[in-house]
């Protein structure tokens, strides 16, 4: 069983609902909500136990939001290692209009963090027990918390010899390429923030990750492109994989089942390419999924033989790639 760690500063509790219409004003009567563990690191946490990892969470808690997160964490199989901060806990949520099937999100900023309380979740993560194969971390930096964190992390990490999958955006993403990162799962967006480039087409797409690892220090990079299906690009190869025929129950958490199940593959041993076909199955599965419940593993296998990987025609390569 492959050992994964996960890191999440800004973890929530997500609340997910429907109404029959979204509208200003009136008392809207929703139906009955669901909670689950959220945060990009908590997340991805979830999806790889379920996937059979053993996995442990570090993330800090607080407030009476903070003590329910860990319990929903707990009755999802999964050790944590939780730092006490003052602030409270975060909670976000999600509405669906039943009338239209629009989904609504209301995504609240987190709890600032104090200087000793992030630098206990430095100090808390780089003592942990045992090396991971695998470290995951993922999601915003709440208040307070400098934006080289995650690059702090990565150094950590490397003077483990162990493997860090990196998702997070801006200046704390720009900072961590500095230090070695097995693997980067930006969106376009996020590419494209980072990049300050258009990208109106895949080539662009395709160029703008081949910098990145040609000019950093990035194993992959596993751009996914919603509808579009998903990139990934290394040094000398682009595969291209299209989006599945699925209606949409909800894209919450879509990314992050990408992520999750494409860090269950690599700690479990398979090569990037069939990592890469892992992510976009649990991506896909995901969206089979209501309110923030993930995906679920057996949608994950069941979908995995319908993924088809193309590669790229990709001008990009170094010469001594494309002889």
């Amino acid at each position: 069983m492959p050992r994964i760690v996960t890191l999440t500063m800004n973890p929530a509790i997500d609340v997910s609902t429907s109404a029959e219409c979204v509208e200003p004003t009136r008392k809207l009567r929703c139906r009955m909500g669901r909670r689950d563990a959220g945060g990009g690191g908590l997340n991805v946490a979830r999806v790889a136990r379920r996937l059979g990892a053993d996995v442990t969470a570090i993330y800090p808690v607080g407030g009476l939001v903070g003590q329910m997160l860990r319990q929903l964490v707990d009755e999802e199989g999964i050790d944590s290692v939780t730092v006490p901060i003052l602030g409270q806990t975060r909670e976000d949520v999600s509405v669906v209009d039943e009338s239209t099937r629009e989904q609504y999100r209301f995504v609240l900023p987190g709890p600032h963090l104090h200087g000793a309380e992030w630098m206990q979740c430095l100090k808390t993560f780089a003592r942990l027990d045992g090396q991971p194969d695998f470290v995951c971390a993922s999601g915003s930096l709440p208040p307070g918390v400098p934006s080289d964190f995650y690059a702090r992390i990565a150094e950590i990490v490397d003077s483990w010899g162990a493997r860090l999958a990196l998702d997070c955006s801006g200046l704390a993403l720009k900072a961590a390429l500095d230090r070695p990162v097995q693997l980067i799962k930006p969106n376009l967006g996020e590419l494209r923030e980072l990049t300050g480039e258009a990208l109106p087409d895949e080539p662009s797409m395709v160029r703008a990750c081949r910098e990145l690892v040609q000019q950093r220090r990035v194993g992959a990079v596993a751009l996914t492109l919603g509808a579009d299906g998903a990139l990934l690009v290394t040094a000398d190869r682009a595969i291209r994989a299209q989006a599945l025929p699925i209606t949409a129950a909800s894209t919450i958490g879509a990314g992050d089942s990408f992520l999750g199940a494409m860090v269950w593959a690599l700690a479990s041993g398979k090569d990037l390419e069939e990592a890469f076909r892992y992510g976009v199955a649990g991506g896909s599965a995901a969206l089979l999924a209501s309110g923030t419940e993930l995906c679920r593993a057996a949608d994950v296998r069941r979908l995995l033989p319908q993924v088809i990987l193309q590669d790229v025609a990709d001008d990009a390569r170094p010469e001594r790639a494309r002889a």
